[in-house]
């Protein structure tokens, strides 16, 4: 299918998400308070951390205002251009398509006067790399969106659909319509969609092109750390399909920060928060966008990400891998969601 035909179907199909800005909530959980003692932290290699969570700021009663509505006078979420996230959209002169689609990945996360003028708690990393994988056979979309935590806002994307490699294409096609189909994005995941590999090279240019790092060094990220909602993401999944893959675990994968582990150390809800849902009912923050459309639900955690830095929150690794082993995992915390 040509490009524009398929950008068409595209356009038709996502105008539909402009009405999943204002989500509803049935039932808001009451206040919680904060437990009196601090929660036990193991320290299993050398690193600085402080534990603020003593006294976390308590979990709000009332609903927070959407950046759909409130966001510098009149701005209003929209769903990403996908093509745009894969550098591919050609419509970026049609104002139509730009008054239905986001082009701009920053806009929707800036923070209010109030949140930045707060105190906010030094951080060991300048930049996190919110990271939430799609595809349980293999991994079918790749997103990233940058923190900067001194300034605390999002500065950049990377986002890449990826293709099955140990699959047949009508297997592969089945399972897209599967998942994708019903957020209507299937085309330009056929249009878009790379092999891993290529997905990862593509990456580690990016990495590059923000300083995040180098080829000559050992391979770790340079000021900057992964942040997954869970373990599975990086812990599983990326071993798994660079296996399927045929290539060596890229070193930076060897450790990341698991932002269900912060979050439960940091506010102590009274119900545990086993995911990136329960996390934004007990912030009574509103879910934009398509649950399991993986750009979406890492803009979601990226705004999870900005709430607790504004909170106060040490955002500090949470796992690594003994001497590079997939197998073998330390965690920070004892108290954890397992």
């Amino acid at each position: 299918m040509a490009l524009s035909s398929s950008r068409s179907s595209f356009f038709l199909l996502h105008q539909r998400f402009l009405m999943r800005a204002v989500p509803v909530f049935n039932s808001l959980p009451r206040r919680f308070t904060a437990k009196s003692s601090n929660p036990k932290v193991t320290v299993l290699r050398s690193i600085s951390i402080q534990n603020h969570s003593s006294s976390p700021p308590p979990l709000p009663t009332s609903a927070m205002p959407s950046p759909a509505t409130d966001n510098g006078g009149g701005y209003r979420w929209k769903p990403m251009c996908l093509y745009y996230t894969q550098g591919k959209c050609t419509k970026m002169d049609d104002p139509a398509h730009l008054q239905v689609f986001n082009h701009d990945c920053s806009e929707e996360f800036r923070l209010s006067e109030g949140e930045l003028q707060r105190e906010h708690k030094p951080q060991k990393f300048d930049y996190l790399l919110v990271f939430d994988l799609e595809g349980k056979v293999e991994i079918l979309e790749f997103p990233v969106l940058l923190i900067d935590t001194r300034t605390m806002s999002v500065v950049d994307l990377f986002h890449r659909f990826v293709r099955p490699t140990a699959m047949s294409e009508q297997r592969v096609d089945e399972y897209i319509e599967n998942k994708y189909g019903k957020f209507g994005v299937d085309r330009v995941w056929h249009d878009t969609a790379l092999p891993f590999v290529e997905v990862v090279q593509q990456f580690e240019d990016w990495l590059i092109q923000h300083c995040l790092w180098e080829k000559k060094q050992n391979g770790s990220l340079n000021r900057a750390a992964f942040v997954t909602c869970g373990n599975w993401d990086v812990k599983t999944q990326v071993p798994k399909q660079c296996v399927v893959s045929k290539m060596k675990l890229p070193p930076y994968f060897n450790e990341w920060i698991n932002l269900k582990d912060v979050y439960l150390n940091f506010y102590n809800p009274k119900q545990e928060a086993r995911g990136m849902r329960t996390m934004m009912e007990q912030l009574k923050m509103p879910m934009l966008g398509s649950h399991h459309l993986g750009i979406d639900d890492t803009r979601n955690i990226a705004r999870i990400v900005l709430r607790m830095l504004a909170d106060g929150a040490v955002i500090p690794v949470t796992a690594w891998r003994d001497g590079g082993s997939s197998e073998s995992v330390n965690f920070l915390y004892k108290n954890r969601i397992r």
